[in-house]
């Protein structure tokens, strides 16, 4: 998806100016999907997949992109990520965990309740605090390449809709598991979030039988490391089981066929080839090796049925249910394609289409009822430029001379005699829908009835793509990669999101879309937040000093020369007026962006992780595990300096550094394997390892709580983890969290909630210690008034957040009319906390003493 940033496009691919502002600053030279996958890759040490090794690096893009393209990879690598995944996920189950003592506060502002401690696990348990999802449940206002915006919520990968009840649909979300509706699409029910694995490549029911459904996981258009098998559900997709492991873990899926004819008998198309089962998806034979994108069978199925598959190496027929493998060779084909998509026509079977990418090059074709083949032209604009990653074929299900073709658009074409009449049914005059397309099924009852899934959710057309309804309201997938917040507030938040722009929430579970493109990282001035910023890809930021409501966003660079080297996603923090953002240098603004200055870090280094413990200090961690402090003098900033390194050459996916202690620092790593979590209690000096009891798998981000400096939690790939004693020990704390990747986390210190932002599960959280169950009631003060007097009293340094009610209470209560009245009065004395004016009155002709009680009712 485009944003801002592509609208002032160099179409001739001229070389930029040797310092680029907004108004020129280009897209990646390589698709930006291309850049976030080797960032994935990269955080991890991955091996790149070969769908895209031909796709070549060129100059400008980010640091090692080289290196990964070429990188085949050992295949133990990708499957001991993807089986520690599995095994992380297991691990992740119901366990009792008995509840803590209580613990009360009486008098102080900042006295705590602890209701639980110890560990808690997914699924919800009966016991201890529990993630719940704050959303978003859609965003309205979505983007399109078009006239008009829609309401949009994440990735979709596949769809299916129940052959026996049209109003059955399931759908899958690229690592968000499978959602299930029995209302087409009006409301939703997540089905997968405790599976081994949220990633989905592919959905199928049986035909013959359509309680039962099988999906494919791992999304092979990206999250393809992540499969973990075959899931089947025997209830029409509302429970589901894992029922084949081998030989998928590690690999992803594409397409699955279930043969009408015979329940029995599935053909998977996946990263690693063709493969066949004949008992029901328990063991799977490989037909075929090499990468197959797509499937298409006669739609009669059987033992002899022809079996269409489009695979890396070109097209292939096979005439016994896919037992065989034979080339067809398409007039002027290439002889490696990027993409290529099969259909066969359900209703005459003797025609099919092949629908292809081979760099900028499109190849389209039609097989007539002679059985030959032939190139077709296809709609003007198409882009192949992302077929490795958005690609769909269907022939309308009720003639052989209609079919659809998803790329970044989508189009119908119709074939009247030789001629082709093609129509954009995705960016049109009226109602549009997000681009990026990767999947399209058909209601089994009426052909005009179009179901489309793309980067931007799951759209609906009543009449064969000339309008559209969006069906994401409830549809909780989208893609967090960031998250920020208002210290003064437990309902705000802003997030960077895939392909879904930067959103941001105010208490409702529906989300606010702010700002277009792809949504980078993100910050708030803690004491001013209505001055807010975010990011896009690559260097720079925007800034609004509205909260960020929509239009408010402004450019303020930093604006970095050409052939700069920057993660796809820089790193950029902001505290207060202090805000950085970090590459092969970093960029810092005292006075909220408007002026830069760069500070080198050593040859070679590219950051990959920064925290701002206060105005006047910056750390920065590096994709090679250095890390490095950065200080104000009082007129200028010092040079990087460096910390011993916690681990060499391993990615620092987050640092963490204690406001009131800067000695106290933390670390974590996304590299596979080895210690991926360090604290360091010398400002760097030496460093302790802290990664026994984690499972083997990447650590994406680290929190502490600030009134508790021994108190942790990390973010994996699966799960949140805590310690309670500086990193000594960890448990799992992931009760009612799905299993879904975890990448950001957020704690709010007066709400006393942890957040946690997901890959198409957005954002959870957690109450760190329980809700409040009870009151924690108290005396502020005491205070005395002499007959008939009113006087007030105020009590500050409240936090925003917590809800409290004022009494006051004579000491010597006398009987009959009141003795005392109060009004008390709020002021917001800061960002985060508040004062409280207390005028009373005493009604008497006697002198009062009184107390001043407060309740606590909520810290949220």
């Amino acid at each position: 998806m485009k944003g801002p940033k592509d609208d002032l496009l160099n179409p001739t691919d001229q070389p930029a100016p040797a310092v680029r502002g907004r108004a020129t600053l280009p897209k990646p030279l390589t698709s930006k999907v291309l850049q976030r996958l080797l960032y994935f890759s990269e955080e991890r040490g991955l091996p790149i997949t070969e769908a895209v090794a031909d796709e070549k690096p060129k100059a400008n893009r980010r640091r090692s992109a080289t290196a990964a393209l070429s990188v085949e990879g050992p295949p133990e690598v990708v499957s001991s990520y993807a089986q520690a995944l599995v095994d992380a996920a297991l691990a992740l189950q119901p366990a009792l965990v008995e509840p803590a003592e209580t613990e009360n506060g009486e008098s102080e502002p900042t006295a705590a309740i602890k209701t639980l401690s110890g560990p808690s696990l997914s699924p919800p348990t009966g016991f201890g605090p529990q993630w719940r999802f704050l959303g978003p449940t859609m965003m309205s206002n979505g983007q399109t390449y078009g006239e008009s915006r829609v309401v949009v919520s994440g990735r979709i990968a596949a769809i299916a809709v129940d052959p026996s009840n049209a109003n059955h649909i399931l759908c899958g979300a690229a690592s968000g598991g499978i959602w299930e509706s029995f209302n087409r699409g009006t409301s939703w029910s997540p089905r997968t979030d405790y599976a081994a694995t949220l990633t989905v490549g592919a959905l199928a029911f049986n035909p013959s039988a359509p309680a039962t459904v099988y999906c494919g996981t791992g999304e092979g258009n990206f999250y393809a490391w992540l499969g973990a098998g075959l899931l089947r559900s025997t209830n029409g997709g509302s429970t589901w089981t894992m029922h084949a492991t081998a030989p998928f873990v590690g690999q992803g899926f594409y397409d699955l066929l279930v043969d009408p004819a015979n329940g029995n008998h599935l053909l998977a198309a996946t990263t690693h080839g063709i493969y066949e089962s004949t008992d029901g998806g328990t063991a799977w034979t490989l037909r075929r090796s090499g990468r197959c994108w797509d499937l298409a069978a006669h739609p009669s199925g059987g033992a002899t049925a022809e079996v269409l598959a489009g695979c890396q190496s070109g097209l292939f027929r096979s005439t016994n249910g896919g037992q065989t493998w034979a080339a067809v060779a398409l007039p002027g084909g290439p002889t490696a394609y990027d993409r290529l998509a099969v259909a066969i026509s359900r209703t005459n079977p003797a025609v099919a289409y092949a629908y292809g990418a081979a760099g900028t090059t499109l190849f389209l074709y039609r097989r007539a009822s002679t059985g030959t083949w032939a190139r077709i032209t296809g709609p003007a604009g198409l882009s192949t430029g992302q077929a490795w990653y958005d690609w769909f074929l269907a022939v309308a299900p009720d003639t052989d001379s209609e079919i659809y073709l998803g790329a970044i658009e989508a189009y119908r074409g119709n074939l009247s005699g030789s001629t082709w009449t093609w129509v954009t049914i995705s960016n049109k005059t009226g109602d549009d829908i997000h681009p990026d397309q990767h999947a399209i099924t058909f209601d089994p009852t009426n052909a005009n009835i179009v179901y489309v899934g793309n980067d931007g959710g799951l759209f609906v057309s009543p009449n064969r793509g000339t309008s559209w309804t969006s069906l994401n309201n409830g549809l909780g997938i989208t893609e967090i990669e960031y998250m920020a917040q208002d210290y003064g507030s437990s309902r705000w938040l802003m997030a960077g999101t895939q392909d879904n722009g930067s959103i941001r929430y105010t208490g409702n579970p529906a989300w606010d879309h702010i700002a277009d493109g792809d949504g980078g990282d993100c910050g708030v001035h803690r004491t001013d937040p209505n001055v807010v910023f975010h990011s896009y890809y690559s260097m720079g930021m925007e800034r609004s000093t509205t909260r960020g409501n929509f239009g408010s966003f402004g450019w303020i660079g930093p604006n970095v020369p050409d052939g700069y080297n920057a993660l796809f996603y820089p790193p950029m923090e902001a505290t207060n007026d202090t805000v950085a953002q970090a590459g092969q240098s970093v960029y810092i603004s005292r006075n909220r962006g408007t002026n830069w200055t760069e500070v080198a870090l050593p040859a070679g280094q590219v950051a990959s992780a920064m925290y701002i413990p206060n105005p006047d200090t910056v750390f920065v961690g590096t994709t090679t595990g250095q890390v490095y402090r950065i200080s104000w003098f009082g007129t200028a900033w010092s040079s990087a300096t460096a910390l011993t390194t916690p681990r060499a050459s391993a990615y620092v996916s987050d640092l963490h550094v204690n406001p009131a202690n800067l000695n106290r620092i933390w670390a974590t790593s996304t590299s596979l394997s080895g210690d991926r979590v360090f604290r360091s209690d010398n400002g760097g000096s030496t460093w302790v390892n802290c990664t026994a009891g984690l499972p083997n798998l990447p650590i994406t981000a680290v929190e502490v709580d600030p009134g508790n400096a021994n108190r942790v939690w990390v973010a994996a790939d699966v799960g949140v983890y805590q310690s309670l004693n500086a990193g000594a020990s960890w448990s799992a704390f992931a009760n009612g969290l799905p299993n879904a990747l975890a990448v950001d986390l957020l704690y709010h210190p007066h709400a006393r909630v942890l957040r946690v932002g997901m890959r198409n599960r957005g954002v959870w959280e957690i109450p760190v210690d329980g809700w409040l169950a009870a009151p924690i009631c108290g005396v502020q003060w005491n205070g005395s008034l002499a007959p008939n007097q009113t006087h007030r009293w105020f009590t500050h340094s409240w936090p925003a957040t917590w809800h409290i009610i004022w009494t006051i209470m004579p000491t010597s209560p006398l009987p009959g009319a009141p003795q005392v009245s109060w009004k008390v009065q709020v002021e917001r004395a800061s960002a985060e906390f508040v004062t409280y004016w207390i005028s009373v009155t005493n009604h008497t002709g006697s002198p009062v003493s009184f107390e001043g009680r407060y309740a606590i009712l909520s810290f949220y």
